[in-house]
């Protein structure tokens, strides 16, 4: 699986790059406007999603991994396809997409073409739990799933221990659910 790729852009098209590694492969990589509107010079290092399909072999690349995985976020949810995936990208930021389904804002996504009120409406729905905590770093993000689950496990609700845990300073698991406990009891 590639996950990512550096080298030097030989073709720039607004959403298309071809990028030459140094052993003389050139790889066609889809990007958002967003990521094209960022690469200022000829070398290039990208985060890559690939995506294996019956008759392609897709690459998409994102200069920024909170962007990269918003792309893996969406393209996760059934009639999201990595067209629909890179136009999210291309129209929301990281950050408005977040403050988007954190206000339950449909007329964001209606903007991203492709997607219409009924679509807008299940990306809200079914990606309810993706906050700006989520584009944190992995480890800080796991610490904060695993604590999710030790508390539901414990019979506390889902929003509640939400709510609880952004409020949150610790940096490993259990101290994150000791300090979450202390909260919530």
């Amino acid at each position: 699986m590639i996950v990512g790729i550096k080298g030097k852009i030989v073709k720039k098209e607004p959403t298309l790059l071809h990028v030459e590694l140094l052993s003389g492969l050139t790889y066609e990589v889809k990007v958002s406007l967003f990521t094209s509107s960022k690469i200022d010079s000829v070398d290039v290092s990208l985060h890559v999603t690939q995506i294996i399909r019956e008759d392609r072999h897709s690459l998409f690349g994102f200069l920024d991994s909170d962007e990269k995985n918003v792309f893996d976020t969406v393209i996760k949810l059934n009639g999201i396809g990595p067209s629909t995936a890179l136009a999210i990208c291309s129209t929301l930021s990281p950050y408005d997409f977040a403050t988007a389904l954190a206000n339950g804002d449909i007329n964001s996504f209606t903007l991203v073409p492709g997607i219409g009120p009924k679509s807008a409406k299940r990306i809200l729905v079914e990606l309810s739990d993706f906050s700006l905590n989520s584009l944190q770093s992995t480890s800080q993000n796991s610490y904060k799933n695993e604590a999710t689950q030790a508390l539901e496990s414990l019979g506390f609700k889902k929003d509640r221990i939400k709510k609880v845990l952004a409020t949150c300073k610790s940096t490993n698991t259990t101290e994150l659910i000791k300090e979450a406990l202390k909260k919530l009891g």
